[in-house]
């Protein structure tokens, strides 16, 4: 799946004017400019907002909608001289204000079309697996990766926006249901669509074919989570962001430098690392009480034993 493509976003931040895409008449990489990340939010942000004021989609269609999905959506350029049908509505109207976040020291804007704000399920925190189904394009309509079946991810390894937006969002509340010809079904789960610009995505990088600085539309069913602990040290993963960005690896563009929520400062984020204090003793040991909660353990300095590798108490 091309969403799956963020170890080589950051590769490319990191090593500068070299692009993820190679040239059709070519064997060698093909240069890319990087452009500075401020001024190219401005730009994929005026391009947003002028596909959201030319397109509507069937809002109709979803008013009683208790099962919405995004195959229900149709998503329509209006030509010029032509009115909004009635029964749809214009996107730039149906997504109201623009979402703001900072990501590599960037301040950026993008929006979010929730089709069914009745979803009553769990909600992934940005370290989690989900399984959706997705539709992935350009602003010129250009559809670049698909999964009409479901499909899970870890939404670490996804471009940035991805984990922006699914938190937000809830999936099915009930179990889904086999069906007799073996297709699976759920039942009110999350709808939406994320409208992203470059910076959230591949930005100077690119993947099955997508230019560099392209902005991209993602609809989406968000159908199920689950919680990830990916090292297994007994600490849901989410909770070892320790500066609570909602990342663990940040390229940084100004000084081509990448850093880490990493603890014990081995190159290692402490979500990857069994052992976060690097005192030797594995993370999951240092759950003092028993509780399989290491994080509630704290140690002399007022700070978890697990994070704190003067803490020797635990290794008797």
């Amino acid at each position: 799946m091309k969403i799956e493509k963020v170890a080589l976003f950051i590769l490319c931040l990191t090593f500068g004017f070299i692009s993820c895409n190679k040239d059709d008449d070519a064997d060698e990489f093909a240069a890319v400019e990087i452009r500075d990340r401020a001024e190219q939010q401005i730009i994929d942000n005026d391009s947003i907002i002028g596909y959201l004021e030319t397109h509507y989609y069937n809002s109709g269609d979803f008013v009683g909608n208790s099962n919405p999905s995004i195959a229900d959506l149709v998503i329509t350029e209006l030509l010029e001289g032509e009115t909004v049908p009635t029964g749809s509505t214009l996107l730039k109207e149906a997504v109201g204000d623009s979402k703001k976040i900072t990501f590599a020291n960037t301040a950026y804007e993008f929006y979010v079309l929730n089709l069914n704000p009745n979803a009553e399920g769990n909600s992934p925190t940005f370290a989690d697996e989900v399984r959706v189904r997705y539709e992935g394009f350009e602003l010129d309509g250009e559809i670049f990766d698909s999964a009409v079946t479901p499909v899970d991810f870890d939404l670490v390894s996804l471009v940035p926006g991805w984990r922006k937006v699914l938190p937000s969002f809830n999936t099915a509340l009930e179990n889904p249901v086999i069906e007799n010809d073996g297709s699976v079904s759920y039942t009110n789960h999350g709808v939406g669509v994320m409208f992203l610009p470059s910076g959230l995505g591949y930005f100077s990088g690119s993947a099955g074919g997508i230019p560099a600085y392209s902005p991209l539309i993602f609809k989406f069913d968000l159908l199920q989570m689950s919680e990830n602990d990916h090292d297994g040290d007994g600490i849901p993963s989410y909770l070892e962001d320790l500066n609570g960005d909602g990342e663990f690896t940040i390229a940084n563009p100004d000084d081509d430098t990448i850093t880490h929520d990493d603890t014990d400062g081995d190159g290692v984020p402490n979500y990857f690392d069994n052992d976060d204090d690097g005192d030797g003793v594995l993370t999951i040991n240092e759950d003092i009480d028993g509780d399989g909660d290491p994080t509630n353990d704290i140690g002399a300095n007022n700070i978890p034993k697990y994070l704190d590798a003067t803490e020797t108490e635990s290794k008797a």
